[in-house]
């Protein structure tokens, strides 16, 4: 078989799944300043609570025209403004926005088509696509990356985004290792396996502790508050109990859609550690949720998790080799991501059930992918922790 090659999925050593463009440096077409500018408006038409009166005044703008001629730069930035505007109108007032009005739906579908994602703020806009570095020459790191766009601003929110940020250009090193690994694994090559196992290794000894720092300046209130009702999608949410009418579009007939919202389980790192590591989730509606939640990723990531799937025979090889150090080996990464997963699970707990007293509108069982998440995450935690092949040390090592 032919070795994967990173570049066919969007995907790179040094940054991982994030964009590889500059983002600050991307401009758009005149045609798109109204869009530009209601973007820079946002935080001040959320606080004014009129989101939806001005966003009903932006000019409806004619995709097909310039869809042909935009790069692919242009076209993540795009989607990143708009994503965050049409957000901003469904959940910006008191009571979430049932319609779409066509100004914004029919560009913004014709947009999300083209690009391959569903019609609301994926993690990809809200993520990989929107952060750029405050020194060029420096390095992708909290002291050194800021995001493009935002709903209120302030340190909360940017905070929120930049740590995931930082946690894709870890995994860079990880990713860029599967090749090779799977390649090694497939020619025999116990040294090779190794090798590459000691990078994917090395590359999660640096993400977990940029995990850890989340709490150093989102605050749980905060980010329930001023965060998180901004992030939500319309399925599985019960102030959009249908869906959303997209005003029209006419794929949609004018019926209400149901889209499943912006979710760091959107992210592709666990997942192609998943499928690498043959790291298997019973088939119950939980795990009928992520393989829909496997839609929502940008299509060349979807390709690489579902390569490597097909590829990896990991897990059976080092069980075949009987040798306790490559075991030791597979176990630490499994612990690596297993810990990643109980820290998730934390997170959940201090950042949503926690704050849910004295909220309203802002649904504390349901995360903003519309699903159980406390049950969600504890389930794939738990499953991880099954995988270790030596399971008394793993449990010593999982604490």
């Amino acid at each position: 078989m032919t070795k994967l090659n990173l570049s066919d999925y969007d995907v790179t050593a040094e940054r991982g799944f994030l964009t590889p463009h500059d983002m600050a440096a991307v401009t758009l077409p005149d045609e798109f300043a109204p869009i530009v500018n209601a973007r820079r408006m946002l935080s001040g038409w959320i606080t004014s609570g009129r989101c939806q009166t001005f966003m009903k005044m932006l000019p409806e703008i004619d995709m097909d025209r310039h869809l042909p001629n935009l790069s692919d730069a242009q076209l993540r930035m795009l989607m990143v403004h708009y994503s965050f505007i049409v957000q901003a109108y469904v959940w910006g007032e008191a009571e979430a926005a049932k319609i779409l009005p066509r100004n914004l739906a029919v560009p913004y579908c014709k947009l999300a088509d083209r690009i391959g994602q569903f019609p609301l703020l994926p993690y990809s806009s809200y993520t990989l696509d929107n952060w750029a570095k405050l020194d060029p020459k420096g390095p992708i790191a909290l002291d050194n990356i800021h995001t493009i766009q935002n709903f209120y601003g302030g340190v909360d929110e940017n905070w929120f985004i930049l740590v995931h940020v930082e946690i894709e250009a870890k995994a860079g090193a990880a990713l860029a290792a599967m090749p090779d690994l799977i390649e090694a694994v497939d020619a025999g090559d116990v040294a090779g396996v190794r090798t590459q196992m000691e990078k994917i290794r090395t590359a999660w000894d640096q993400i977990n502790p940029v995990f850890d720092r989340m709490p150093e300046k989102c605050d749980p209130y905060m980010y329930y508050h001023r965060v998180r009702p901004y992030i939500h999608g319309w399925k599985g949410n019960p102030a959009l109990p249908e869906g959303l009418i997209y005003e029209g579009v006419a794929k949609y007939g004018e019926k209400p859609q149901a889209f499943r919202g912006q979710t760091g389980s959107q992210s592709s790192i666990v997942p192609t550690m998943d499928a690498l590591m043959q790291i298997n989730h019973e088939n119950d509606p939980l795990k009928e949720f992520l393989d829909e939640l496997h839609q929502y990723r940008p299509p060349r990531h979807r390709k690489l998790i579902e390569d490597v799937a097909a590829r990896s025979k990991l897990r059976e090889f080092v069980m075949a080799q009987n040798d306790e150090s490559l075991t030791d080996l597979y176990d630490d990464i499994i612990n690596h991501v297993q810990k990643f997963r109980t820290r998730h699970l934390e997170y959940a707990a201090n950042y949503i059930n926690k704050q849910a007293r004295d909220s309203e509108g802002n649904p504390v069982d349901i995360g903003t992918g519309g699903t159980p998440f406390m049950k969600y995450l504890k389930k794939h935690r738990d499953e991880s922790r099954h995988h270790f092949l030596n399971k008394e040390r793993g449990e010593r090592l999982a604490g």
